[in-house]
């Protein structure tokens, strides 16, 4: 990435940040830019995104996961579940640095990537886990559990509800509304909210759907 298009691309973070009303420092935004960088350069042999271009991950990945940031925001320890290249994990721990965030994925290339972001980026409120979610385990559960494109949402909640602290709740990043994975939620489950949110510059349904456990506080 040329330092043209690092400005240029800065440009657009910074203004769908402002458009979603986040009040990112100009060091979070730098931080972004620079995880944006790494994305594209270990993209290239690691296969972390279907996404190839630099101004599409803006849009798809960058803002996608901004998009998010809202919803969590009562939230101090939460885990990403299936995280891939790092969405919306990192974006969030970048977002939110008073929130611990730890991600984990089954597959070593992705994350050996995210130890990297973790270290050149300096986040230390972020840890990786290489496992599979159903069978990690840790000490203090987490208050969230997101996850975005990574299984039906059944498979999530089954595979990681162990994690999840007695009022904490699930939210899954989705496109379009999922009725029918909605409605084969195990039982002892319910869904509490489907908020359709809003991309800066995608033009696709996006949808975070909360689910607690039945009992929960809402």
């Amino acid at each position: 990435m040329n330092p043209v298009d690092r400005e240029r691309l800065s440009q657009r973070v910074a203004a769908g940040a402002a458009t979603l009303q986040l009040d990112l420092a100009a060091t979070q935004l730098e931080q972004l830019q620079d995880y944006l960088q790494l994305l594209v350069k270990w993209n290239a042999v690691y296969n972390l995104t279907a996404v190839r271009d630099p101004e599409q991950m803006v849009t798809q990945h960058l803002l996608d996961s901004l998009a998010a940031v809202p919803a969590f925001a009562g939230a101090r320890r939460v885990l990403d579940v299936g995280a891939g290249g790092g969405l919306p994990g990192i974006v969030l721990a970048v977002a939110r640095p008073d929130m611990d965030v730890a991600l984990v994925d089954t597959v070593h290339k992705k994350t050996a990537f995210l130890t990297q972001v973790k270290a050149e980026l300096r986040l230390s409120n972020v840890t990786v886990h290489t496992a599979r979610v159903e069978q990690l385990q840790v000490q203090q559960p987490f208050d969230v559990i997101t996850s975005r494109a990574f299984a039906e949402l059944k498979d999530f909640i089954t595979w990681s509800g162990h994690l999840l602290a007695p009022h904490g709740c699930f939210i899954a990043l989705k496109g379009v509304r999922p009725d029918d994975e909605i409605s084969r939620l195990p039982q002892g489950w319910t869904v509490t909210q489907v908020q359709p949110i809003v991309v800066p510059g995608l033009d696709a349904e996006r949808h975070l759907i909360t689910i607690r456990p039945n009992g929960g506080q809402p």
